[in-house]
């Protein structure tokens, strides 16, 4: 006698819960952003959560994170029961918009997507990184439910050396 087993059929879009985010809300990047200006002169820290899925909505603070000048730490094992949760949010007071080499190893052994934000925390001081630390770009979206695109100064622009410049020398004019 065959069992009899219903399938679901998936409607909508191939994002899964725990899918790695591609996109965060204007209001969630605006809150990160405030939060580590309140922080200065230390660092702040604080986790990612993603709902609906692919969609950075919400930063968690977590209990016990402690900060400094040079260092913010995590107590990762506060965090709640949740596939939502997706990676970290913190600053670099110094405007440093690269990862140091602990943040490198947090990004490689927890979370899949990180953002670091830099003095003095305006719309453009903030990069996005993967697990590998390799920067990745993130959409951001309004605060409507329809996901309306904002202007692209909050999108983070790659770090390229600037073209080399041919100065003569005094001795050359």
């Amino acid at each position: 006698m065959p069992i009899f087993r219903p399938r679901r059929k998936r409607t909508g879009p191939e994002v899964r819960l725990g899918s790695t985010p591609t996109a965060i809300t204007r209001r969630c990047l605006d809150a990160a952003l405030a939060c580590a200006q309140s922080a200065l002169p230390n660092e702040f820290g604080a986790v990612l959560r993603a709902d609906p899925p692919g969609l950075i909505s919400e930063i968690l603070l977590l209990p016990g994170t402690t900060a400094g000048k040079r260092h913010a730490n995590f107590h990762l094992y506060m965090l709640p029961v949740d596939l939502g949760v997706s990676g970290t949010v913190h600053s670099h007071p110094s405007g440093a918009l690269h990862p140091s080499e602990a943040d490198r190893k947090l990004f490689r052994s927890w979370g899949r997507r990180h953002i670091i934000l830099g003095a003095p925390y305006g719309p453009g001081q903030w990069r996005a990184y993967d697990g590998n630390a390799d920067e990745v770009s993130l959409e951001v979206y309004g605060a409507g439910s329809t996901r309306d695109p904002i202007a692209a100064t909050y999108r983070p622009a790659l770090h390229r050396a600037p073209p080399p410049v041919d100065v003569p020398l005094d001795d050359e004019a």
